[in-house]
């Protein structure tokens, strides 16, 4: 971080230059705190914002996703209403760009607005390889209705894969191989109990398979973590977001550093781990293996906000040796770079547009400047 340099904007909020503080001319305006570009927010779900307090704390997530799939359904109007105010909770908090989960089109009536950045990963699944063609092409019509209605430069796209337990390998081949899918995210490791499904088709994703239905038989455990057998179908010209990571080991990031993979972006979301299970991710671990780490605030089914700073807030709470700068790396230049908007966000660099937020030196409240 930098003390006594001046940041030198436009009015449109492009970046003119960092000078130092004699170098400013009389208008300067001086502030108390920590001046950071805007917050990027790499998995949000803005389509569940009205199922807030909906699900109670720590289920496990078996159970919580059990609760999103069943009790989701809203009136139209009520969930138009809770995406509008979420948007503007998180551009009041600072965050300027997100990767937002889509499993309909309903986000798009506030997205056309153009309040800010969004690259939409349009989330698939389909655990049965019976419906493997039907889901995928569903996903494929609602990736077409979003490149149509929002294209770049205002979002981008991608068809992603919603987890491993929900996504059978003949599906997931087909997501990874679908034509400019270049940045992709999916939930991982989220449970221990995704482990177990893997390793030996045991844990609590069976029960949830029994509840929902679901024939399983086609499953054949591959005595793998889910991370180490579902890694190898992406290519590594891709980028990937893994989710949550909460049971993520050693032995997955020797794999990720012994195998040809794709770039691996490690996305962080605290709040939701405490909310569904009481758990954390493997801070200490990730950092040990140079892990790329990002940010993110998951859905207000699972969060009491969306708030990136209220993220490195427990992240500093429970793991006392990051930094600030560590933080705010993975809040800002990171996730602009695994979103592939660092040309943009991220930074103070002439010429970008990143907005500008001012937190307090105790890291309690932020303010948007830009």
């Amino acid at each position: 971080m930098l003390s006594n340099r001046v940041l030198i904007t436009r009015e449109d909020g492009t970046i003119e230059d960092i000078v130092e503080a004699e170098e400013a001319g009389p208008d300067t305006e001086e502030l108390d705190g920590i001046l950071s570009p805007g917050f990027i927010n790499c998995h949000c779900h803005l389509e569940l914002s009205h199922m807030k307090g909906k699900i109670p704390e720590r289920t496990g997530l078996p159970e919580f996703v059990y609760r999103v799939i069943t009790e989701r359904h809203f009136d139209k109007e009520i969930m138009l209403e809770a995406i509008k105010q979420a948007e503007t909770e998180m551009l009041e908090n600072g965050i300027v760009a997100v990767g937002d989960i889509c499993n309909n089109p309903i986000t798009l009536l506030q997205k056309i607005r153009r309040r800010m950045y969004y690259h939409n990963f349009i989330e698939v699944s389909g655990f049965v390889p019976a419906v493997v063609e039907e889901r995928f092409k569903r996903s494929a019509d609602l990736f077409n209705a979003f490149a149509e209605l929002y294209a770049m430069p205002s979002a981008t796209n991608s068809i992603v894969p919603h987890a491993p337990y929900s996504v059978a390998p003949q599906l997931l081949e087909k997501i990874t191989a679908f034509p400019g899918n270049r940045i992709l995210t999916m939930h991982n490791q989220e449970d221990e109990d995704e482990n177990a499904l893997y390793r030996s088709k045991t844990g609590g994703f069976l029960e949830l398979y029994r509840k929902m239905n679901i024939d399983h038989t086609a499953f054949d455990a591959p005595g793998t973590t889910s991370l180490q057998a579902c890694v190898p179908y992406f290519f590594p010209g891709q980028k990937l977001i893994l989710v949550h990571n909460v049971a993520t080991s050693a032995k997955d990031l020797q794999f990720l550093q012994n195998q040809r993979t794709p770039q691996v972006f490690f996305c962080l979301c605290p709040n939701a781990n405490q909310y569904i299970s009481g758990s954390l991710p493997p801070v200490d671990l990730l950092l040990q293996y140079d892990a790329k780490i990002v940010l993110g605030t998951d859905s207000l089914a699972s969060n009491r906000q969306l708030s990136i700073l209220s993220e490195m807030n427990t992240l500093r709470r429970y793991f006392p040796r990051l930094t600030d700068e560590q933080l705010l790396q993975w809040a800002t230049a990171n996730g602009a770079e695994a979103l592939e908007i660092d040309t943009m966000f991220g930074s103070f660099s002439k010429g970008k547009k990143p907005g500008a937020v001012l937190i307090d030196q105790q890291f309690s409240s932020v303010r948007k400047i830009l």
